[in-house]
């Protein structure tokens, strides 16, 4: 009963659809981008970062693309927020967005810095590089929502923290898919080597015991984070985005008790209906709160 009542009230938390776009788009990620719970007047100027950030990620994540015609194409995106109408569409909408609004442009910037980063490293040695990684990967991304709309710098330690654990999230439900498209791996090799393995592990169809005790690791982490990440909602002003972190905030922990249950090479480690209405429920007690 509880998920047939979840498929129509999680239409709440879903993200509109992005046009133009190859690959994937907003509606296949783990969290809300730029739902009905954003502000109407900014849901826009959400969905061009969102744009910007997705057709770059693209570049970087395109198997058939050499590393650094990986790095030209990026490099073409950051011309495109100074200048230029030949510059990718994109970005000339992102700079057009921002122009606008008055946010800075260093949140694109360092998006960049990330998918370049991605063309390019293929291993993470520690959990701190990781950490490093995450500054320009997904700090960048709440920094843009609290700036979009005017909130106070205290804000931005535990939007770091949310953004950083969702991106590890991410991670870990992709390790075997990245892995084997790109050869990339985020797990920390440190903690690899620690456990007696390699990153071969990931090869297989299921969980070694060694791997199972590194993404065990992994999400000790992710909980830490999502932790120093708990104050942020009731921080946040704009009472909107207060319900959205809330519902990511019960989304994320979510996710990270699935991907200590489930594993994440033998299937798709995915939130439930359940789930989006656990999330939905954190949102509307934001929403409804005096």
């Amino acid at each position: 009963m509880a998920n047939q009542a979840a498929e129509p009230l999680a239409k709440g938390i879903e993200t509109p659809p992005e046009n133009g776009m190859g690959g994937k788009g907003a509606g296949d990620e783990n969290f809300p981008v730029g739902s009905i719970l954003i502000a109407r007047r900014l849901r826009p100027h959400v969905m061009r970062y969102y744009a910007f950030a997705r057709a770059a990620d693209d570049i970087a994540d395109n198997p058939g693309l050499a590393p650094d015609e990986k790095v030209r194409r990026l490099d073409a995106f950051e011309v495109g927020l100074a200048a230029g109408a030949t510059a990718p569409e994109a970005a000339v909408r992102l700079r057009d967005s921002l122009a606008e609004t008055g946010v800075p442009d260093r949140h694109a910037r360092d998006l960049l810095v990330a998918f370049r980063q991605d063309a390019t490293k293929l291993r993470y040695a520690d959990w701190g590089e990781l950490m490093e990684y995450c500054a320009v990967s997904a700090h960048p991304v709440g920094r843009y929502l609290l700036d979009l709309h005017g909130e106070d710098a205290a804000t931005q330690a535990p939007g770091d923290a949310l953004c950083a654990a969702l991106q590890v999230l991410n991670h870990l439900q992709d390790c075997g898919e990245d892995r084997r498209d790109l050869d990339r791996v985020y797990l920390p090799g440190d903690w690899m080597a620690e456990a007696g393995i390699d990153v071969t592990a990931l090869d297989a169809p299921a969980a070694s015991p060694g791997l199972r005790r590194v993404l065990e690791r992994c999400l000790d982490g992710c909980d830490a984070l999502l932790e120093r990440s708990a104050p942020l909602a009731g921080m946040i002003r704009a009472r909107r985005l207060g319900a959205e972190v809330a519902v990511i905030q019960r989304l994320a922990r979510r996710l990270a008790a699935r991907l200590r249950r489930e594993d994440p090479l033998a299937r798709r480690v995915r939130h439930s209906k359940l789930d989006l209405l656990a999330g939905l429920a954190a949102g509307l007690a934001r929403l409804v709160r005096p």
